[in-house]
């Protein structure tokens, strides 16, 4: 029997790893309270885990190896960062309860998925999330959801920005998606012109951070784009050495927007983890569906942000300037932050989900104690 109590399970290859690293650091200081470990089940993630953190990572490639760990190891709670279709090899143990926590808060229609119901709770944000789910799903039982906040936006990672007298424009768009329903970049259709448009405004500094899948993208329209995006920031670089115009491809998003001062961003977490640290700094959302009815309805934080789709990029510099000497939506923006992010401060977040989490692992207790929980069935075990 191992002293491990909770689990982090992580089932897909290195493209997807970011899912999972940006709860390392949170896992840590859970860590210090309860046991943690980490169970993979690709080779490449395994070591990419244990080059970044203290928790033990356990590689397990074959469901037989995987059940094998689990009965090893004996955890309690077991927390899933994203919906692979892998997660129900694990969820299949009965003897663990199953959280889910996702890898950010976004507006994206999968943020909202039928898959929420395979698993005993669902950690969520705050209040926009809450009606998410129960706007989205059919049958669903809301008492699964339980509202932690964001708990990374309470980390303090590292600035990776040197400070600069220029005014810092970040464009830190999405990827592509699993579907086109799910669809929210810029980057193929509008990136490069946004680009041109944040160089064209005196004494800027632009910063580009693309999702960490729009780098590792196999369509062809997205990685053109993403190449042409790097070749125009390289190509203003050499003609302002001094301006520190940046592509940023790798690091955290989150310890790249303390220095900047607006952001042009698509549907996504980044526009929300945005809008809870830098709340009295502008967003602009772009909207490549051309649907201002559907985002305004769908998306609450395009209405305390200026929105462009490809019919006024042309005024995007313009729009840009008038951000950033007047912030005409930073009272909305305040108002928008509670509805996303409840009452909740830095440190909050954190401390929610620490509660959380030793609540299920008493409840966990309690169900094992009383006869609730069951062995795992033996034709289950060698399926």
């Amino acid at each position: 029997m191992s002293d491990v109590v909770v689990l982090a399970y992580f089932p897909d290859d290195l493209t997807r790893v970011y899912q999972l690293t940006q709860w390392l650091p949170v896992l840590e200081v859970l860590d210090d309270d309860l046991r943690v470990g980490v169970v993979t089940r690709d080779p490449g993630v395994a070591e990419a885990c244990r080059r970044l953190t203290r928790l033990p990572v356990h590689l397990a490639p074959s469901f037989a190896e995987l059940m094998t760990l689990y009965g090893e190891l004996d955890a309690k709670l077991v927390v899933y960062c994203n919906n692979s279709p892998r997660n129900f090899e694990s969820l299949v143990d009965p003897r663990m309860l199953h959280v889910h926590v996702n890898h950010g808060e976004s507006d994206k229609q999968s943020m909202a998925s039928n898959n929420a119901k395979a698993y005993d709770r669902v950690f969520v944000a705050g209040t926009a999330a809450v009606e998410r789910h129960l706007a989205g799903l059919m049958e669903f039982d809301p008492a699964r959801l339980v509202r932690v906040g964001r708990p990374q936006l309470d980390l303090h990672p590292e600035p990776l920005l040197p400070a600069s007298e220029r005014r810092t424009v970040l464009y830190a768009p999405t990827w592509e998606g699993d579907a086109d329903y799910n669809s929210y970049t810029s980057v193929d259709v509008h990136g490069c012109e946004i680009v041109r448009s944040i160089l064209a405004l005196p004494r800027v500094r632009l910063v580009y951070k693309p999702h960490p899948k729009v780098t590792t993208s196999d369509r062809p329209d997205i990685r053109d784009a993403h190449r042409a995006i790097l070749d125009t920031v390289a190509e203003a670089d050499a003609r302002e050495p001094d301006a520190g115009h940046t592509a940023l491809t790798s690091g955290d998003i989150l310890a790249v927007m303390p220095g900047c001062d607006a952001i042009v961003t698509d549907v996504s977490s980044v526009g929300l983890d945005w809008l809870y640290l830098q709340t009295d700094k502008p967003i602009v959302l772009t909207d490549r569906h051309h649907d201002p009815d559907r985002l305004r309805k769908d998306v609450p934080v395009s209405r305390c942000a200026d929105v462009v789709d490809g019919t006024d990029l042309g005024g995007l510099t313009d729009l840009l300037e008038a951000r950033l000497t007047h912030d005409e939506h930073h009272l909305a923006r305040l108002a928008m932050r509670h509805h996303y992010f409840d009452e909740l401060q830095i440190g909050d977040s954190t401390s929610r989900f620490l509660h959380a989490v030793r609540d299920l692992v008493l409840l966990r207790d309690r169900l094992i104690g009383r006869g609730d929980g069951t062995e795992l069935p033996q034709e289950t075990a060698s399926a």
